[in-house]
């Protein structure tokens, strides 16, 4: 007969001490079965046990209340209620999970707010995790979850390349705005910051932001082309941060549907970091311009600073883009996605943004590209609107 050695005690004594466990401040959740009773058991008999962290909802539950006042509301998710709740339904067939016999699932509004207030403030996972009483990697899930339907669901609706009717509305205002015609999109690139990638980390190195800022800087690019209400039509996410701009456009779709055809006799408007080609029209960059060249790129700039303005509102809004992410690299382009696609849902429904919160657009200082000019054509028909300009009375008199 053994003897009952520490190691060799009987097992109905061994069981009833793992039993015996501490109060570490968890409480204790016994899942409920299909037949109503308290405890579901295991083949052994036992309880099976779910341990769950206490964790305050008071935060969430003051911003989920009818009674929270609109404005407050607004501060902390860069939308209004309304906005907040037709992204919701919109995106409920897709976020929506089922409980089960451990836990109740994460209602919708939830989900969609971790994701919306993560993106909107930039706060850590930690801190966003203690707002809405959720632990931090479910908060990560849920962000990358709602994000991937905001791509799958909201993208193809809310970022379209305009068809005939508003092309021509697009191309008037646009006219309105400079005098040039046919100009379908105001173009410009943006860099987000990130960490030091571990793998090909030399091509995302960022030489602008480093020499700017005297620290080593990584980014990946976000190129988009905008209506003249700030609204993206088109956007490129997610090219390594030393690609020039000229470089990120050729690698966009946007270029393969313009050899397409896409793009015949319109333009997109963009700066001295893009090429002069035959559907892009960029400012004259050589030195010791004339008054007819001065004044078109005064009306080239009006253009530009559209695309300008919504970068700086979208880096406004969603604060995630101003600080270097915790995100992987693999997940930064459906993030980026779904942080144009709200801004878009935000320009539309005339969402403002604190005033207070100010963000400058210095991307476009870069190198102009190694073959500024592509084509002829396009230097000529650019000759030819900058003398219409000046000589018709459609350009500025700030040179002259």
């Amino acid at each position: 007969m053994k003897e009952n050695t520490p190691n060799n005690k009987p097992m109905q004594q061994r069981k009833r001490k793992a039993v015996d466990l501490p109060d570490l401040g968890y409480d204790l959740n016994l899942a409920a079965s299909s037949s109503g009773d308290t405890a579901e058991r295991g083949g052994d008999g036992q309880q099976r046990r779910l341990w769950v962290k206490n964790r305050s909802k008071d935060w969430w539950d003051k911003y989920n209340s009818a009674d929270c006042p609109d404005d407050e509301f607004q501060k902390a998710f860069r939308m209004g209620k309304q906005t907040f709740e037709i992204i919701c339904n919109e995106l409920t067939a897709s976020v929506a999970k089922e409980n089960t016999m451990l836990r109740d699932a994460v209602p919708v509004r939830q989900r969609v707010a971790v994701c919306v207030y993560r993106l909107a403030t930039g706060e850590s996972l930690r801190l966003v995790s203690k707002r809405f009483g959720l632990g931090i990697s479910t908060c990560h899930k849920l962000v990358l979850e709602v994000c991937s339907a905001i791509k799958d669901v909201l993208m193809p609706k809310y970022i379209q390349w305009p068809n005939s009717d508003s092309k021509k509305a697009i191309c008037d205002e646009f006219r309105s705005i400079s005098g040039i015609p046919n100009v379908v999109g105001s173009m410009y690139t943006i860099h987000v910051p990130i960490i030091a990638p571990k793998v090909n980390v030399a091509a995302y190195f960022n030489k602008h932001d480093t020499d700017r800022k005297q620290k080593t800087c990584y980014s990946v690019t976000v190129q988009g082309v905008v209506n003249p209400n700030g609204v993206f039509t088109d956007v490129c996410i997610g090219w390594p941060g030393s690609m020039s701009d000229d470089q990120v456009l050729e690698k966009s779709a946007l270029y393969q549907r313009a050899d397409g055809g896409l793009l015949k006799g319109v333009w997109i408007v963009g700066g001295c970091g893009y090429p002069l080609m035959d559907w892009v029209l960029v400012p004259y960059t050589q030195p010791h311009l004339t008054w007819t060249q001065h004044a078109f790129n005064e009306k080239i700039d009006e253009i530009l600073k559209v695309s300008k303005d919504a970068f700086a509102r979208l880096k406004r809004r969603w604060s995630c883009l101003q600080k270097r992410t915790e995100m992987k690299l693999q997940d930064l382009p459906v993030v980026l996605g779904a942080c144009c696609v709200l801004h878009n849902i935000c320009e539309l429904r005339d969402e403002l943004i604190e005033p207070v919160s100010v963000v400058e657009v210095s991307d476009d200082e870069r190198m102009v590209p190694e073959t500024a000019l592509r084509s002829e054509v396009a230097m000529k028909a650019r000759d030819t609107m900058a003398h219409n300009l000046l000589h018709h009375n459609h350009a500025g008199t700030s040179i002259l």
